[in-house]
């Protein structure tokens, strides 16, 4: 886990020193099975640093889960969920041990990290799926070791763009042509879903898709100071492609999140690259 105490501007009282509890069992009611569920405890890529006092998770570097069991393949398994499209985060509610924690409020970095935890907690680290070669076109089987996801230093990268954050937890970035200065926020699981459920509104009636700007939209928290959603939308639509890319850019860097990068290598061609771990079907249901 990257502890990043004192660095990228952040308040010294969001990353307080808390070494982890060690992990217990859980205990089933029933007298006739003594089996107990453990427990993990999972780095947060945010290291608790941007949750309010009032959240269980400010200023802690890790949370509990319990181990994946049959009660939570329910939840996989389930169509009225899976329909609704609530099974994820069902799932990762169900195996937090700190029922206090909501996971909508979860940073989404935070969230994707418990997402691959409960995965290795329930059937293992090795993941095998099928990739399709960027070279050749070739679909072949490959197997990726989810234990090898890294939190990324999102306070290096936060120095490396000059960028502070607010003791709310927000940062700011200068574009280069508009010369605007952005104030930005981490999206939680709730934004996340917001913004997915915005795109398949949009896909059913046959709409414009606006998938990036509609980020935008969720992530901006100003423009030069001025937090009107009009002026944050206008500024949105107009925002030329050069800063665009950059204000993508430093996003991406210093959000905290788990970096799933891993090496690849075609059986067929020989072709090797490093690629995103895709999530298909096989990682909650493997082979």
């Amino acid at each position: 886990m990257n502890r990043n105490n004192g660095r990228a501007g952040i308040p010294e009282d969001f990353l307080e020193d808390s070494s982890p509890p060690t992990p217990h069992t859980q205990g089933t009611d029933s007298t006739a099975f003594s089996w107990t569920t453990p427990t993990e405890f999972v780095d947060l890529p945010s290291g608790g640093a941007f949750y309010g006092p009032g959240h269980p998770l400010h200023g802690q570097h890790t949370v509990e889960i319990n181990y994946m069991t049959a009660k939570e393949e329910d939840i996989l398994t389930s169509k009225a969920l899976i329909k609704q499209g609530v099974v994820i985060d069902r799932l990762l509610q169900s195996v937090l041990a700190d029922r206090s924690i909501n996971v909508n409020s979860l940073l989404v970095g935070d969230k994707n990290a418990l997402l691959v935890a409960t995965r290795i907690t329930g059937y293992g680290a090795e993941y095998l799926t099928t990739v399709t070669c960027p070279s050749c076109a070739a679909a072949s089987d490959y197997e990726f070791d989810l234990s090898e996801g890294i939190n990324n230093d999102f306070a290096a990268m936060a120095e490396e763009h000059s960028v502070t954050f607010s003791e709310e937890g927000t940062f700011t970035v200068d574009l280069p042509l508009t010369k605007a200065t952005v104030e930005c926020r981490m999206l939680t699981g709730a934004d996340e879903a917001k913004i997915t459920r915005e795109a398949e509104r949009k896909v059913r009636r046959k709409l414009e898709e606006s998938n990036l700007t509609d980020q935008f939209r969720a992530f901006i928290v100003s423009v030069n100071g001025d937090n009107s959603p009009f002026i944050i939308a206008s500024f949105v639509q107009a925002m030329p492609a050069r800063d665009s890319r950059l204000l993508r850019k430093v996003y991406s860097d210093v959000v905290p999140g788990i970096d799933m990068t891993q090496n690849y290598e075609c059986g067929s061609c020989g072709h090797s690259a490093d690629m995103e771990v895709p999530l298909t079907a096989d990682f909650f249901w493997p082979r």
